[in-house]
């Protein structure tokens, strides 16, 4: 009993899962956090799609066969899966009972089906012996391959036999083949290490080498002292491959094999060139292959493929490629040009060769095969070879007569008229090659031929004038506008000025006056013809076409004799560009039919003065005034002469007679001039006394004035003069920088700022007072007052180029450049920020710059003396003799008259009769080198 009572603890006790499998999934310990994982040894060896499944981790029994019925039940009975032939993929009837009519159908369709097959077993018979014997003979066997060896085996005798060499065993080559041992190069740390009488106290016990005697240290392998001079190394490497190259540059019998200067530059110029992603150059290949797969036919595909290659360094791929597209696309003449490209030039002749066998009628093809002709005999071989398949190409007849000597090319061209009768070009080059008579006739047959080009026409009139046939040169200009425009051909007036200037620059004067002449009426609106006349005169002249420009000046003044504007235009016109006796002579046209025009007078005089001629430059005066007698202009001109060749009294006496006759402010101030001039100071300040007088208004008599007073040392006075005047003329810039600048140097600098400050008041936004005040503060060495009114100054100018140019170089040399940049921001195009700017190069040693940015400012304002000092004073310190001469020539042709350094000099009494280069000499001494 207690047997049993205790089996049935035991029982009792023993957990239901022990012995169990493992439910699928499981994963011991997971509710205390454990994580499962799977081995190969839980789901087997790697098994083929083929295999068996295994059904260890299967889905239970009942589950499958629930699924196979489900399979079952769900057939597609679905049109997409239905056939004609043999209806759906499964039976429509497969769930119904198989009875006894059905086994009786099938029986009758399986007799059927065997009649059927044995009316056909001889014909499936023979066409499987067939198929057999031509598998055979396709693919033999082995024996029979080498059936006719075996046969003669029959007569190799014994010593043949035993002359075979035994069949080497191919089992274990590698054990008894032993690779080669490798050497791994050591690092030049270690060299150098080794090789630099390093030592160490002590050695690796293992490794054998230890010291016999304790303490002893051990010295390096080779070198006991001394560092390692890698510079040595390198030279005895390229030593030793001199030495090698120059072994195998000549073979025994002289050729030579390898090239040792361009060695090198060879494996450098195998490196591809694409700097590029790879990636890129991968997806930009497959896209273009998808591209030629897609559509061979289409030639930029494959240039494009190969021209990819080309950058990669590829260039035989590429070629193999280019070829390829050209046996696809044998008529694309894009692909065999680059073919030709790609490939050397010996193999590049084979290839246009075969491509003008292809494509015969282009153009391209074989102007591309002479440029690979290297002798001039076979390039005119290959274009008559062309011309003979493309007679009607100007082209090809062009560079084929370009080849030949003048009386081949003559013939050449004839018969190139005949086959491209219709090109202008062709047609006046053989006229051009022919001679008077001959070139007549051509030029006749080619009007025949095309009656509605006008470059013939002119050619025609050029021919006639190169011959001295002048009288024929209108007359064929104006029967060419009556054939072209008989032929439906418009006449435009833009296209016939340009013929005329191209046969100006040929040459041919009288054809270009004749076509303007012609033309110039065309198509202009009587109300618009005096504009459009003057602008056709510019520009022509800005075309460098004067005859051009003096015809179209000719025919405006012949249309309106008394227009003033005209006659000066073209009174400048031949001041600038022609002779000084074309102008006299057209100046004297001008005053007969413009009596009353004083400039146009004053013009002819001051060229004969120019010219020497003074009593000349005198009568034109006279007569001046016998047309203007009370000419202000006149008079003063007539002063001016006298006195610039000494003959101060005989310019008191006119200036006493114009005072009478025109009491004029400018009169007077020349006449108090004159007396400053001559240091009679008394006699200078009393006309100006008078003068004040009666014109309060005209600033100049005060300055003078009080200028004098102050050269007299006179100060008290010229400070009451300055007073005086600022009342009557409180707009006068000047009056107040002068009076401010005396205060200055009097000592007294508030009463400076004081002048200053009202002289903004009364004339406020005026630059030149805030760039007076600035200086004032910098000459008292107050910087930072002068900084602050800077900044002041401009917010209130602020496009003001003076204050700019001055606030460039107050900044420090770091900051001028920033500033600089401001400065052209808000003043692009102002002279003085220019002059500022070529200073700051000049500063920083940038010649070329500096140089250009000069040339910048006079261009832009010729008229500023400063800039054409300072250039010419760069010049002379670091231009050549002939950029200084070019720089003096461009200030005496410009007649400067303003900028303050410039003014200082050209106004000071004392340079009263300064020229321009000696006005520029003096300003340059002047001047200090910016820094």
């Amino acid at each position: 009993m207690s047997n049993i009572t205790a089996a049935v603890i035991a029982n009792r006790n023993k957990k239901h899962f022990l012995g169990v499998p493992a439910p699928l999934g499981y994963v011991a310990g997971v509710g205390r956090g454990a994580t499962g994982f799977t081995t190969r040894s839980d789901i087997g060896p790697a098994r083929d799609a083929n295999d068996v499944s295994d059904d260890r981790h299967a889905p239970p029994a009942t589950k499958r066969k629930k699924k196979d019925e489900e399979e079952e039940e769900d057939e597609d009975l679905n049109d997409s899966n239905y056939d004609e032939f043999s209806g759906y993929s499964g039976s429509l009837f497969s769930k119904d009972p198989y009875d006894k009519d059905d086994e009786e159908a099938d029986a009758i369709y399986d007799s059927i089906e065997k009649r059927m097959d044995e009316k056909r077993k001889e014909y499936r018979d023979r066409r499987l012996r067939e198929d057999l014997e031509r598998y055979r003979q396709e693919r033999p066997k082995i024996q029979q391959q080498f059936s006719d060896l075996k046969r003669s085996l029959a007569t190799v005798t014994s010593e043949e036999w035993s002359t075979i060499p035994e069949v080497g065993d191919s089992r274990n080559r590698k054990q008894r083949n032993p690779r080669a041992e490798k050497f791994t190069p050591l690092p030049d740390s270690v060299l150098s290490r080794n090789l630099g009488g390093e030592t160490a106290s002590s050695l690796d016990a293992s490794s054998g080498l230890a010291s016999m005697v304790p303490g002893v240290a051990t010295p390096g392998m080779l070198t006991p002292t001394g560092d390692l001079d890698l510079r040595k190394i390198g030279q005895a490497r390229n030593t030793l491959m001199n030495v090698k190259l120059s072994q195998v540059s000549d073979s025994v019998t002289g050729q030579t094999v390898v090239d040792p200067k361009g060695y090198l530059t060879d494996l450098q110029s195998m490196i591809p060139t694409y700097g590029g992603d790879i990636n890129d150059i991968k997806k930009a290949r497959l896209l273009l292959k998808s591209v030629r797969e897609t559509n061979p036919n289409h030639p930029p595909a494959w240039i494009a493929s190969a021209r990819l290659e080309e950058v990669t360094g590829k260039v035989q791929m590429a070629r193999n490629l280019i070829m390829r597209g050209c046996e696809i696309n044998p008529q694309s003449e894009d692909l065999w040009l680059e073919a030709a490209r790609l490939q050397p030039p010996d193999t590049a002749k084979a290839v246009i060769a075969q491509a003008a066998r292809h494509i015969p009628t282009s153009v391209r093809i074989w102007i591309k095969a002479a440029d690979l002709e290297t002798e001039t005999k076979a390039k005119r071989r290959v274009f008559r070879k062309a011309l003979e398949h493309i007679p009607n190409s100007v082209r090809l007849w062009k560079a084929a007569v370009e080849l030949e000597n003048p009386d081949d090319a003559r013939i050449l061209l004839s018969r190139a008229v005949e086959c491209c009768n219709t090109s202008v070009e062709l047609w006046l080059a053989l006229a051009r090659l022919e001679t008077y008579e001959n070139a007549r006739k051509v030029l006749n047959k080619a009007r025949e031929n095309i009656p509605t080009d006008r470059q013939i026409w002119t050619t025609a009139a050029k021919l006639e004038e190169a011959n001295g046939n002048i009288h024929m040169v209108e007359k064929i200009v104006d029967r060419s506008l009556t054939s072209l425009t008989a032929n439906g051909v418009e006449i435009n007036r833009d296209h016939w000025f340009q013929e005329a200037i191209e046969a100006e620059k040929s040459g041919a004067v009288n054809c270009c006056q004749a076509i303007v002449k012609a033309v110039i009426g065309i198509g202009v609106e009587e109300e618009d013809r005096k504009q459009t006349w003057i602008d056709d005169a510019e520009f022509c002249a800005k075309e460098n076409a004067f005859e051009c420009a003096r015809a179209v000046y000719a025919h405006a003044l012949q249309m309106f004799p008394s227009k003033k504007s005209i006659w000066l235009r073209a009174a400048y016109f031949e001041k600038n560009h022609g002779t000084r006796e074309s102008l006299e002579a057209l100046l004297q046209r001008a005053v007969a039919h413009c009596p009353k025009s004083e400039i146009l007078w004053l013009m002819g005089a001051k060229s004969k003065w120019m010219a020497g001629d003074v009593p000349a430059a005198r009568g034109i005066l006279s007569l001046a005034f016998q047309a203007n007698p009370n000419s202000e202009d006149i008079w003063l001109a007539a002063v001016k002469l006298e006195s610039e060749n000494s003959e101060y009294e005989r310019a008191r006496r006119l200036l006493a007679k114009a005072r009478g006759s025109a009491p004029t402010p400018r009169v007077m101030m020349k006449s108090a001039r004159l007396e400053w001039a001559l240091e009679r100071f008394d006699e200078a300040l009393r006309l100006l006394a008078e003068a004040v007088e009666v014109f309060p208004e005209f600033p100049k008599l005060w300055m003078m004035k009080g200028q004098i007073e102050e050269q007299q040392r006179r100060t008290d006075d010229a400070a009451a003069t300055y007073t005086l005047a600022l009342k009557k003329c409180p707009t006068s810039i000047p009056l107040w920088i002068l009076s401010a600048n005396l205060e200055e140097r009097k000592g007294v600098l508030t009463k400076a700022r004081s002048i200053l400050e009202r002289g903004r008041l009364r004339n406020p936004k005026v630059a030149v007072l805030w760039l007076e005040a600035i200086r004032v503060e910098l000459r008292a060495g107050l910087k930072e007052i002068a900084s602050t009114m800077m900044a002041r100054a401009l917010q209130e100018c602020p496009n003001a180029g003076e204050l700019w140019a001055e606030a460039i170089f107050m900044e420090t040399k770091p900051q001028r450049k920033t500033k600089s940049v401001d400065a052209l921001k808000k003043c692009e195009h102002d002279p003085h920020v220019l002059l500022a700017v070529s200073k700051l190069f000049w500063s920083e040693h940038k010649f070329s710059k500096c140089r250009d940015w000069f040339n910048r400012t006079v261009k832009i304002d010729p008229d500023l003396g400063d800039a054409w000092a300072y250039f010419y004073k760069f010049e002379l310190l670091h231009g050549t003799e002939q950029q200084q001469q070019e720089v003096l020539e461009r200030c005496i042709a410009a007649e400067p008259t303003h900028g303050e350094s410039w003014c200082s000099v050209s106004k000071c009494i004392r340079n009263w009769q300064f020229k321009t280069p000696d006005v520029l000499r003096a300003v340059v001494q002047k001047l200090s080198i910016p820094i």
